[in-house]
């Protein structure tokens, strides 16, 4: 992720697949250096990413995020990066975290998939083209 150019060459590359059917994200600069990435990505079976990531090209970082995946109205699951230093669960990848059901606003789990020194986008679309195949099969 070294420049905004090339950051949305490969989100571009990486959403052209057959499962996608539309998509409104879209990476912009707010300076020389930064940028955001930011939009929703639709699936077949009504599945759909949420993403919302601040960029810092120059280091070569995602600074802040947040990543959501519906189905239709329904949100499955959600990672974030807000610290939670009093769950001692969460430590092992502090300060990265995926909510799950059942309670899904407060039942966090570790999220070691999660990064940010590297493209986290490729993770969440496997999990969606999982959901998909779980979908198919039953």
């Amino acid at each position: 992720m070294l420049s905004l150019e090339r950051y949305a060459r490969f989100v571009a590359d990486l959403l052209h697949r057959p499962e996608v059917e539309r998509s409104t994200l879209t990476v912009w600069s707010t300076s020389p250096y930064t940028g955001v990435a930011e939009g929703e990505v639709f699936f077949i079976g009504g599945f759909r990413l949420r993403v919302r990531e601040e960029l810092d090209f120059n280091a070569g970082l995602i600074t802040a995020y947040g990543y959501e995946i519906y189905r239709g109205d329904q949100r499955l699951c959600w990672w974030d990066d807000f610290p939670h230093p009093e769950d001692k669960d969460l430590a092992v990848t502090f300060p990265h975290h995926k909510h799950i059901p059942p309670d899904i606003k407060r039942h966090r789990v570790p999220a070691p998939e999660m990064s940010y020194t590297r493209p986290n986008l490729p993770v969440l679309i496997q999990e969606v083209l999982n959901l998909l195949r779980m979908e198919i099969v039953s």
